[in-house]
């Protein structure tokens, strides 16, 4: 990551967090050469010269709000026995955050998911009406009688790293209808054999998740002559995809639960 220079019009974060950082390496007794000594250490433990920092840099970060790339600061942090949550936060980049509430541009290819940012807080319903019927299809909008809010740190016991999460492409329509652009998917890793019966229903069918080199897949698969054929769903205007097995596709797991949007756009 190229180390830029911030401007001179108003006071960056990038001056004020290298005051605070020559502040504790002078409060910590080190030079600027003892801290090269120490990146240089660092560069060579993790094979990275990147994590090295010479003195004129290190003075520059400190004085002329010059930025650190992510490698100098990871050196800084590990020198200075500062938490890198804290380090980042003086460049004021905070990792807990709340993420605002933007419409954020959809991709349009099928990928799997790999990591979320979650609110602090969901709003859930705490008490419905009895007369609710939950074995019948209802209005729950009518039935709920209070709401109540739940910090996501008591749903932590909930997560599971036995599924991996994927997003069907907004240009994807392989498994259109079952599976419309924009849904997104759970993917179980340990059903990952393409099973071969007589399903009495497409919903019946399984649904795999493949990743190719150049992109990832999702539909009903099938193995034959070592060979694995993607097939989609007879209303989607996807084509059939045949490629070698295991070569050019790997059966990332089976589709055991989806979010699909409805009404469109």
């Amino acid at each position: 990551m190229a180390e830029q220079r911030s401007g001179n019009f108003l006071e960056s974060p990038a001056i004020a967090a290298g005051r605070r950082l020559r502040d504790v390496r002078e409060r910590l007794g080190l030079t600027l050469r003892s801290v090269e000594e120490a990146s240089t250490q660092l560069a060579l433990s993790f094979n990275n010269i990147e994590f090295g920092i010479p003195p004129s840099r290190l003075s520059d970060i400190e004085t002329k709000g010059v930025l650190p790339s992510i490698y100098r600061l990871q050196s800084l942090a590990i020198i200075y026995r500062v938490s890198w949550d804290e380090v980042l936060s003086w460049y004021g980049i905070e990792l807990m955050a709340k993420v605002p509430d933007l419409e954020l541009l959809s991709a349009p290819k099928t990928h799997l998911i790999q990591g979320s940012n979650l609110p602090d807080e969901i709003r859930l319903p705490l008490r419905f009406d009895p007369s609710l019927d939950f074995s019948k299809t209802a209005n729950l909008g009518m039935f709920i009688q209070k709401w109540g809010v739940l910090p996501t740190t008591y749903l932590t016991s909930f997560a599971s790293d036995n599924f991996s999460y994927g997003f069907i492409g907004s240009q994807d329509y392989t498994m259109y209808p079952i599976l419309p652009p924009g849904s997104f998917i759970q993917i179980d890793p340990a059903k990952s054999r393409v099973r071969k019966a007589l399903w009495r229903s497409d919903y019946e069918r399984p649904i795999y998740f493949l990743e190719t080199r150049e992109e990832s897949l999702c539909g009903w698969c099938s193995i034959r002559d070592g060979k694995i054929i993607l097939q989609p769903h007879p209303m989607s205007p996807a084509e059939i995809r045949i490629m070698r097995w295991p070569q050019e596709a790997e059966v990332i797991g089976q589709v055991v639960g989806a979010a699909v949007r409805l009404g469109g756009d």
